[in-house]
C-alpha cells in the first residue's frame, strides 16, 4: 500500500513539472545579483520617521550605495565570498550543496553616532532594496516561488521588542502586503523597558532562550558602542547577536499575470544608536520547490536534505524504504541514515498562501574505502625512481597527495592506481585520496613513504700533509671533516696507487699516523644510505728516519700560594734544543741547549696569576717538535677584614666577625684565646669583664685547605664606665696629624643615631650617623676660626637604653 502511495505521490510531481514545462518559469533579469550590480532593483536610504535618499531602477552599473548622509557603505553587491567579522560566516552561501554565487550587504553596523549630530535620537539608519516581480501568466496550479536565503547581524539595543533593530522581506501584491510571505527578524526581550520619558526606553531584558531557538547566537567579537548621552568615547561591548544563512521561500503563482514588489529592509533601532545588516542572496530558480542535498547519498551515513522555509508552513517527507528519518521530521530540513539502495525522496511544505512539493530521485553507495598503498621504498638523492600502487580501495580516486614533512601536503593530478616518484631529494611521503560518490566522506590512504639518503661525500682529511719522526708521540693524529653518510674503513698507501683496507676496519673519524716507518698516504670511504660510497681526499704523512724529541716535566701542574715559588723537573731524553714560554717568572732554566742526554734541570716558576709554562724540545733533523704544559694554579691574596677598632664597656659582650675575599679561605684561628668562645670560626663573641681597664687586640687568620692565608687585627678598648657617648671638650684643626678631626667616641653603644655640630647662631653646620667620621673644622669647604660650638650626639646601648649627650667644644687655630 505504502508503495502505491509513493507511485500515486510520485506521479502526480511528474504530472506538475510536465505542466509546468508548458510554462514561462523563467526567473526576472537579476534577480539574484548575477549582473554584480543593482540593475533592475530600486533601493532607498534613510532615518528611521526621517529623511529620505531614494535610488530608482534601472541602477545599471550601481553595486554600492552609502548610508544616509555618510561615506559608509550601506547596500553592496558582493561577487566575491568574504567572512562577516560578527557571525564568522561566508558573506555568499551554499546551503546543502546549492551554491548562490552572490549576495547583497544591507546596512552596515554604523550608527546615528556616527551623524555627530547634536540631538541624542536623530533616527536609526533604514536601508532597502525593492524588485518589481511580473509573474508570468499561466494556471495558478503551476507553482512559481522565489527562494531567499538570510543571515543577519543584530545589536542588542535593550529596548521594547518593536523598537529593537530589525530585518524584514515584505512581498507586497495587488491587494496589500501578503503576510504569509513577509516576515520579521529582530532580538524579543520582555518588554520590560525602563521609562525613558522624552527618550526611547531602554533596559529590556533580552530573552534569550526564544533568540537561540530562533537561529541567533552571541558573537564573540566585541563592539564599541556609543549609547547613551556623552559616550564620545565609547564602550567596548559584547551584545551583538547574529544568524547563520537561513532559507525561506514563496509561491507567487496564485498572481500570474500580476505584478508583485519584492522589499528586503534592514532598520537600526528607533532611537537609532543600535544597529542592523543582513546578507540577502536569491536563487535564480522560480520553477517551484527544490530539494537539496546528495542524490548519490552514502549508505549508513548521516545525511542531510532540505527544501527552503515556509513561513508558518507544516512540512511533510517521504524517504525511500530502507532509510531512516533520524531528526527534523516535520520541519524544512531532516537528516536521515540511507539505506543500502536508492528510490525517491519528496518533500512538502503547505501554509495559507502556498501549497509547494518536490521530489528528486535517490540512490545508495557504500562507505568509501581509501585502500592501501604500497611501494615504500628508500633511495638515493638525485637520479631515482619508486613505484607506488594503491589496491583495495572503494571509490574513485580523487587525486594523490605527497608532503615532505608529514604536516603540509601537495596536490598531485594523477587519477589512476599507480604513480612513479621520480628524482627525489628528500623523503616523500605519498597518499591517495578516494571518494564513493558525492554523498560519502572523502578519505585518504596509509602513507607510503620513499626514505630519500642524500648522496655520499666523502669529506676532507686534515692535516693532509705533515711529517712524522721515528717514535712520534703528537701531531700524527689525522681528522675527517665535512662527510656525508657513514665510515666504512680507512685505507693507506706505499704509493698513492695501490689501496689497502685497514684490518680490522676503523669506523671512526679519526686515525694517529705516529707510529709509521714509511712515508704513507691516507683515505677514507664513506657511504650514505644505499648511495654509492665515496672517497675522502689524500692526506700525506712524509716518514722522517730521525728521532722525535722526548723529555718529561714533573709535577704536570702544581698549586701556590700568592707571592711563592714551586719547582719544576725537566729530563730530556732525545733532543738538541729546548725553549720555555713566559720566561718572565721563571728561572733556572738554563741556555736552551742540550749538552748531553739525558738532560736534567730544576727550574723555578714563581707567578703571580695562574700561568700555562709550555716546554718546546726540538731534535736537529726532525721538523717537529715536542711540546709539553707546565700548568701552575695561583691561590690569589686573601684578604681579611677583622672589623674596626672598638670600644666597650666591660660587662658587654662583643660580637666579632672576620669578612674574607676568598670563600675556599674558610679555615679560621683567632688568637690570643681570651675571652673567646670559640677560636675557629669566623664568628665568636668576646667576653672582656677581665680586661676592664684594659686594650686587647684580637689577630685573625684566614686558611686554605692548601695553606694559603690571609690575617687582619682588631683592638678592643674595655672601658669600666657605663655605655657613654664622649666627645672632646677641644680640637685643633691644622693638619698636624693631632686632633685634627673631632669624633665622638662611643662605648656600649650597639646603634649610633647620630652627631650634630651647631655654631653660636643655631645653624647646624655637620652631622653624621657614622661614628668613624668626624668634624673638620671647615663648612661648606670654608676654614672656621677660633670659636665655641654646641653638640649633640644620641646612640642606643648594648641593653637597648638610649644614651643622649649634649656640651660644647672649642675649635682652636
Amino acid at each position: 500500500m505504502a508503495r502505491s502511495r509513493l507511485i500515486i505521490i510520485s506521479c502526480l510531481l511528474l504530472l506538475s513539472i510536465s505542466q509546468a514545462s508548458g510554462q514561462d518559469q523563467s526567473c526576472p533579469f537579476n534577480i539574484n545579483f548575477s549582473a554584480g550590480d543593482l540593475s533592475a532593483w530600486s533601493a532607498q536610504t534613510g532615518l528611521v520617521g526621517g529623511g529620505t535618499l531614494k535610488y530608482p531602477a534601472p541602477n545599471t552599473g550601481a553595486s554600492v550605495i552609502p548610508e544616509h548622509n555618510l561615506s559608509t557603505t550601506g547596500i553592496q553587491v558582493i561577487t566575491s565570498p568574504g567572512t562577516d567579522k560578527y557571525g564568522g560566516f561566508s558573506t555568499i552561501p551554499t546551503i546543502n550543496g546549492y551554491a548562490y554565487n552572490y549576495s547583497i550587504k544591507l546596512g552596515s553596523d554604523a550608527t546615528s553616532w556616527d551623524l555627530r549630530s547634536v540631538q541624542r535620537n536623530p533616527g536609526g539608519f533604514v536601508r532597502s532594496v525593492t524588485y518589481v516581480v511580473n509573474v508570468p501568466a499561466g494556471p495558478s496550479s503551476v507553482p512559481y516561488t522565489m527562494t531567499y536565503a538570510y543571515a543577519l547581524i543584530l545589536e542588542n539595543g535593550t529596548h521594547n521588542s518593536d523598537q529593537q533593530p530589525v530585518f524584514t522581506a515584505t512581498v507586497t501584491g495587488p491587494n496589500g502586503i501578503i503576510t504569509c510571505a513577509s516576515p520579521s527578524y529582530y532580538l524579543p526581550t520582555f518588554n520590560n523597558a525602563n521609562s525613558g520619558g522624552s527618550q526611547t526606553p531602554t533596559g529590556a531584558t533580552l530573552d534569550s532562550a526564544t533568540a537561540i531557538a530562533n537561529g541567533f547566537s552571541l558573537s564573540p567579537t566585541l563592539f564599541l558602542s556609543h549609547t547613551g548621552q556623552n559616550n564620545n568615547s565609547g564602550t567596548w561591548l559584547q551584545d551583538v547577536w547574529t544568524k547563520p544563512w537561513t532559507e525561506v521561500t514563496f509561491d507567487l503563482s496564485a498572481y500570474r499575470g500580476q505584478q508583485v514588489t519584492l522589499t528586503f529592509e534592514a532598520s537600526n533601532c528607533t532611537p537609532g544608536a543600535h544597529f542592523a545588516y543582513a546578507y540577502i542572496a536569491l536563487r535564480n530558480d522560480c520553477g517551484g520547490l527544490k530539494i537539496s542535498g546528495y542524490r548519490d547519498a552514502c549508505s549508513n551515513t548521516r545525511t542531510v536534505y532540505s527544501i527552503p522555509a515556509l513561513a508558518n508552513s507544516t512540512y511533510t517527507w517521504t524517504v525511500p524504504p530502507g532509510w531512516t528519518i533520524v531528526s527534523g521530521t516535520g520541519t524544512n530540513i531532516i537528516t536521515v541514515i540511507p539505506g543500502t539502495s536508492g528510490g525517491v525522496i519528496t518533500a512538502r511544505g503547505v501554509n495559507d498562501c502556498a501549497d509547494l512539493r518536490d521530489a528528486i530521485t535517490v540512490t545508495a553507495s557504500p562507505p568509501t574505502v581509501a585502500g592501501s598503498l604500497s611501494g615504500d621504498n628508500t633511495v638515493c638523492a638525485g637520479i631515482n625512481s619508486t613505484g607506488l600502487l594503491l589496491s583495495g580501495e572503494r571509490g574513485n580516486i580523487l587525486k594523490w597527495v605527497s608532503s615532505t614533512d608529514g604536516i603540509n601536503w601537495s596536490d598531485i593530478g594523477n587519477t589512476t592506481h599507480q604513480y612513479t616518484a621520480r628524482d627525489l631529494g628528500t623523503t616523500t611521503r605519498y597518499r591517495a585520496v578516494v571518494q564513493n560518490g558525492s554523498g560519502c566522506s572523502i578519505d585518504t590512504s596509509n602513507a607510503a613513504i620513499v626514505t630519500v639518503n642524500p648522496r655520499s661525500g666523502g669529506g676532507v682529511l686534515s692535516p693532509d700533509d705533515f711529517y712524522v719522526c721515528t717514535v712520534q708521540t703528537q701531531y700524527g693524529l689525522i681528522t675527517l671533516d665535512g662527510s656525508i653518510g657513514q665510515v666504512q674503513n680507512w685505507q693507506y698507501s706505499y704509493d698513492n696507487t695501490n689501496w689497502n683496507n685497514f684490518s680490522p676496519a676503523n669506523t671512526g673519524t679519526q686515525y694517529d699516523a705516529n707510529a709509521i716507518s714509511q712515508t704513507t698516504y691516507y683515505r677514507t670511504i664513506v657511504k650514505s644510505g644505499v648511495c654509492p660510497a665515496d672517497t675522502s681526499t689524500i692526506a700525506k704523512a712524509q716518514f722522517v728516519n730521525v728521532p722525535f724529541p722526548a723529555a718529561t716535566v714533573t709535577p704536570p701542574t702544581a698549586s701556590i700560594c700568592y707571592g711563592t715559588s714551586t719547582p719544576v723537573n725537566v729530563t730530556i731524553t732525545s733532543g738538541t734544543d729546548y725553549s720555555w714560554n713566559n720566561t718572565g717568572t721563571l728561572t733556572g732554566i738554563g741556555n736552551g741547549v742540550v749538552s748531553s742526554l739525558p738532560y736534567a734541570f730544576t727550574a723555578t716558576a714563581a707567578p703571580l696569576q695562574s700561568t700555562d709554562y709550555v716546554l718546546t724540545v726540538t731534535n736537529a733533523g726532525c721538523p717537529n717538535a715536542l711540546r709539553d704544559t707546565f700548568r701552575v694554579s695561583v691561590t690569589q691574596p686573601i684578604i681579611v677584614f677583622a672589623g674596626n677598632d672598638t670600644s666597650i664597656v666591660a660587662a658587654q659582650p662583643l660580637q666579632l666577625n672576620a669578612i674574607v675575599n676568598d670563600p675556599l679561605a674558610d679555615q679560621y684561628t683567632w688568637t690570643p684565646p681570651v675571652g673567646l668562645n670559640y677560636t675557629d670560626i669566623a664568628d665568636p663573641v668576646a667576653g672582656l669583664s677581665a680586661m676592664a681597664g684594659r686594650t686587647i687586640t684580637y689577630t685573625v687568620k684566614a686558611s686554605t685547605a692548601e695553606g694559603c692565608f690571609g690575617q687582619d687585627d682588631i683592638k678592643v678598648t674595655v672601658f669600666t664606665t657605663l655605655p657613654d657617648i664622649f666627645v672632646p671638650s677641644a680640637f685643633t684643626p691644622n693638619s698636624d696629624k693631632l686632633n685634627d678631626i673631632l669624633r665622638p667616641i662611643s662605648v656600649g653603644i650597639s646603634q649610633f643615631n647620630y652627631f650634630r655640630i651647631y655654631n653660636r647662631w643655631g645653624q647646624l653646620v655637620f652631622s653624621s650617623n657614622d661614628p668613624r667620621k668626624g668634624w673638620d673644622g671647615t663648612i661648606n669647604g670654608q676654614i672656621q676660626s677660633t670659636a665655641t660650638y654646641v653638640y649633640v650626639a644620641q646612640g642606643i646601648d648594648y641593653t637597648g637604653k638610649v644614651i643622649t649627650k649634649k656640651g660644647s667644644v672649642t675649635l682652636i687655630r
